[in-house]
């Protein structure tokens, strides 16, 4: 584990580290080299030797079938290469490019390396939060601001991939509102590397790939970054890996790498997204042959007599980033499997919730204590401190559950000592067993009447004073809260109080967050 836990629990894949390395025939040599002694966990390393032109051998032998020459898989075993290597495309194809045999050898080359890539199984070192490995193979950046060519050959690859990702490597550019911002030519000159925005250069790529779920990204973190607003796209997109360069390091007082103060927000920025690091370059600080210790203390011990790692002491800088980080609280480790996932619509009005559904909703410690807060005001609007002892409020909970709204609603009365008189009305008849066990435990049986009826249908004894609900539920209006609550209204008093008063619903908003859209696409059109 490259960079060890923070706080003592986390399941993040953000924990693991990888190098990319240089393309090496001994792969097992390769493999123990930077796993075994140096403790990174995979490797990106090339597939096939780069000198390799499939034009080259078919003059050669004279023969348009020849296979691409790669060593044989059977140097590590199936686990081995499924455990802990990347496979990284080969940097010099161009699919764009002008001359006619080089693009041809390009897509050539491409899906011969994807193919044995597939059939090499190769998956990243870790187990997403779905428990699903994935596989992946990371494409090269693209040579020129039109790489039309380039992402149809990859599109039409997707379509006969069954379980490969493909990361595509793009350089985390300044784009050229931020280059206006300062005057170097530098920064210019970077700019139009790729003649374009390097976000827009995605974006372009990912739609001819149909938003494909299977194409994600790998950032280039290079020793310039954009504005804080251009790196906030970025977090709306499937980055998977970003690689850090070793140039984009300085050298504090030791002499030991680290990094700028906006390059730590990055990584930490990405370490909260999940996102692992691969380091990439050459060594570039000179770390005295004595230190045995890094930047953050991170000693390798066990390696004595092993040639440390050149990129020991960037790995350990990492590790040092990550493990600084504050413990995960016990909310976000609730909501960690809940991030950028797009849930299957609740039906409650036709379906009777399971316990550990209602368990996950009482989880969400945030929503109820905003609800007290509103029920506390809607206490102290309706009843003047001179009349708190004489005056009972009358408060419904429609869509009871199994009884955190009312747990609450009576907090608050505690809170601001106001008496009150609840209605809990719940179609579930087994949520309403929970509730009579919850109100006989607590003592509330002089307070709290439990009604087991569809709040359409209940004829309310008395008119409400504070009409309490949560229906809107989690896509849309998949609750049914406008036609509940409008057989529920003529529960409320003319100047009742309806918590909450009005909603926003987000569905269009979300729409436009690129992991929601693209998992939407793929379920209706794949």
């Amino acid at each position: 584990m490259g960079l060890g836990e923070r706080g003592g629990w986390d399941k993040s894949e953000s924990r693991y580290c990888g190098v990319e390395t240089e393309f090496e025939d001994d792969m097992p040599r390769l493999l123990s080299y930077n796993l075994s002694s140096s403790g990174f966990d995979f490797v990106v390393a090339p597939l096939m030797d780069p000198t390799y032109r499939p034009s080259l051998l078919e003059a050669e032998n004279g023969s348009s079938h020849v296979l691409p020459f790669a060593g044989s898989d059977l140097v590590l075993s199936p686990s081995q290469w499924s455990s802990h290597v990347v496979g990284k495309i080969s940097t010099w194809i161009d699919l764009d490019s002008e001359d006619e045999i080089f693009r041809m050898d390009s897509e050539t080359t491409l899906k011969q390396e994807i193919a044995w890539a597939s059939h090499l199984s190769l998956q990243v070192y870790i187990l997403l939060i779905s428990c699903f490995y994935r596989v992946a193979c990371l494409l090269p950046s693209p040579k020129r601001a039109s790489c039309a060519n380039y992402a149809r050959c990859v599109n039409q690859i997707l379509q006969g991939l069954s379980n490969m990702q493909l990361w595509l490597r793009i350089p985390l550019l300044k784009t050229y509102e931020d280059s206006l911002d300062v005057d170097s030519d530098d920064l210019v000159s970077e700019v139009s590397t790729l003649g374009r925005d390097s976000w827009e250069l995605w974006n372009s790529f990912r739609l001819i790939c149909e938003n494909h779920s299977q194409l994600s990204l790998a950032l280039d973190i290079l020793s310039t970054l954009p504005s804080v607003n251009s790196i906030g796209r970025w977090f709306g997109e499937p980055v998977r890996v970003a690689i850090v360069h070793t140039d984009s390091f300085l050298t504090n007082a030791r002499g030991y790498p680290c990094l700028s103060k906006s390059h730590q927000k990055l990584i930490t920025g990405f370490f909260n997204h999940s996102v692992q690091m691969v380091l990439s370059g050459k060594p570039l600080h000179n770390i005295p042959a004595e230190s045995t210790g890094s930047a953050a203390n991170h000693i390798d011990k066990n390696v004595n007599s092993v040639e440390r790692h050149p990129l020991r002491s960037y790995l350990d800088y990492v590790g040092y980033l990550y493990q600084r980080m504050e413990p995960l609280s016990e909310q976000e480790r609730i909501e960690l499997g809940y991030r950028d996932f797009l849930q299957a619509p609740l039906q409650p009005l036709m379906d009777n919730l399971e316990a550990q559904t209602y368990e996950t909703f009482e989880k969400d410690s945030v929503k109820y204590i905003q609800y007290q807060r509103a029920i506390c005001k809607a206490l102290l609007d309706r009843v003047p401190d001179g009349k708190a002892s004489a005056i009972t409020t009358v408060l419904m909970v429609v869509g009871a559950g199994r009884g955190p709204l009312v747990r609450a609603a009576l907090q608050a009365a505690e809170e601001t000592g106001r008496k009150l008189k609840v209605y809990a009305v719940e179609k579930n008849p087994n949520a309403v067993v929970t509730l009579h066990s919850l109100v006989k435990l607590e003592g509330w049986e002089n307070v709290v009447t439990i009604v087991s009826c569809d709040m359409r249908l209940w004829n309310a004894p008395e008119k409400a004073d504070i009409l309490v609900s949560e229906l809107l539920g989690s896509f849309g209006d998949n609750e049914l809260s406008p036609e509940c609550l409008d057989g529920a209204q003529r529960f409320l008093k003319q100047d009742g109080i309806s918590i909450p008063s009005s909603y926003v619903n987000a569905f269009f908003f979300f729409l436009f967050i690129f992991l929601m859209r693209r998992w939407i696409i793929s379920i209706m059109f794949h």
